[in-house]
């Protein structure tokens, strides 16, 4: 990155003392912006030419000053460049601090990024999940392996991190952490989250993250057809442990609520809506937009087996996510499912299955999904074999009007 830079020696006139001679200072200039500081050493005005900014004549005391200027500016001029060489950025403050050795403070990559995943961590609960946490605490160890990987640093300047370092860190994932294309993605995003603070607070000169794009390819989501929901819905588990799971699995299925918000779910939350029908009223963990959903037949069975038979108020016998997801596999394996089931694997059901496929608009299933931004929804949605033959088949109907209207 092209700059300027200057060094001028100028005289403090104002500063006069009594033996009429002034302080001598040096300006240094960077891209316009200019700091100064004095050379420790006075001089008769009367021997100073402006034009060369040095001291006129050859007496002992003008080539010993004109020394000091021609030595403070080489070094001066040698920080320069070192530093715009080492970091791609300088500015004038910086060259007169490590001229004077005056050691400043620089705000460092890991200590905010620290700092960040402490603040985040006291908001889970409040605006923040635990996963949210979890997910920088990853990124924070991968980011601090890098350093000592790439580096051998144990943190870095925010002023040092350039482009290339995006690019190396990016590699570094995909090929020393073996992440995916997506996985990979996803952690730079919240590498950037830090980069953009740091950037907000005035501690980097450049933005590193200018030339580089975040990509995330298009992942086709699992669901569960409406066979598939059947199966699971009527197998006979005698198991509690699994039938429990099953029944909460469904539930979701029938809701498209993500496991911490069934987790999360109070008697509180069924209510009787517009329509005098139940409605599940919730706010969503992850984003805390409202998320209002119809309470259909079968999720309204489902509270009604467990109705008055649980602890402390809840209305579902739910354990952890780690827990549901490992029975669900062995309820997939006695059914004898392929797919991998996950709960969240619940929510594209219930988008696909229980509400597109059969005709709900796609707006509607993006209010009682809780997202923010119908985009999200599109991820979630796809079009199933059944709802184009149904609607080939209205068109196909259409048509046969359309060819009579226009017989001989």
């Amino acid at each position: 990155m092209k700059t300027t830079f200057n060094v001028l020696f100028f005289l403090k006139r104002d500063k006069q003392k009594k033996n009429g001679n002034v302080p001598l200072m040096c300006r240094i200039t960077v891209d316009g912006n200019e700091t100064r500081f004095s050379m420790k050493t006075d001089i008769d005005p009367c021997h100073w030419d402006v034009k060369s900014g040095k001291m006129t004549g050859r007496s002992a005391k003008a080539l010993e000053i004109n020394g000091l200027i021609d030595n403070t500016k080489s070094v001066l001029n040698r920080i320069y460049h070192q530093e715009l060489e080492r970091m791609q950025s300088v500015n004038a403050e910086k060259v007169k601090n490590i001229f004077l050795g005056i050691n400043t403070k620089q705000q460092t990559l890991l200590e905010l990024f620290k700092k960040h995943n402490a603040d985040v961590k006291s908001l889970i609960g409040i605006s923040k999940s635990k996963a949210t946490h979890q997910k920088y605490e990853v990124t924070l160890k991968h980011t601090t392996s890098f350093l000592r990987k790439k580096y051998n640093l144990s943190d870095i300047p925010f002023a040092e991190i350039n482009h290339m370092f995006i690019s190396d860190f990016e590699t570094y994932l995909r090929v020393d952490c073996l992440c995916n294309a997506n996985t990979t993605a996803k952690f730079m995003q919240f590498f950037k989250r830090i980069i953009l603070i740091a950037r907000n607070n005035g501690w980097m000169p450049h933005d590193p993250f200018s030339n580089y794009k975040i990509r995330l390819n298009k992942v086709d989501r699992g669901y569960l057809t409406k066979e598939e929901l059947e199966l699971i819905f009527k197998k006979k588990i005698e198991i509690p442990r699994l039938e429990y799971v099953r029944d909460i699995f469904i539930f979701s299925c029938f809701t498209g609520l993500a496991y911490i918000d069934v987790y999360n779910l109070k008697q509180s939350n069924i209510r009787t809506s517009f329509d005098d029908n139940l409605w599940i009223m919730t706010k969503r963990q992850k984003t805390n937009v409202n998320s209002n959903i119809p309470l259909l037949e079968v999720p309204k069975k489902i509270l009604e087996k467990y109705k008055g038979k649980l602890p402390e108020g809840k209305i579902l016998p739910i354990t952890s996510n780690q827990k549901m997801n490992a029975y669900l596999k062995e309820i997939g394996d006695l059914c004898e499912i392929k797919k991998n089931l996950t709960f969240h694997l619940a929510r594209h059901t219930f988008a696909t299955t229980i509400t597109l496929s059969q005709g709900v608009p796609i707006e509607t299933v993006s209010k009682m999904l809780g997202h923010t931004n119908i985009k999200t929804t599109q991820i979630y949605a796809r079009i199933t074999d059944n709802k184009i033959g149904h609607d080939m088949g209205v068109l196909s109907g259409k048509l046969k009007e359309m060819e009579n209207a226009f017989q001989l």
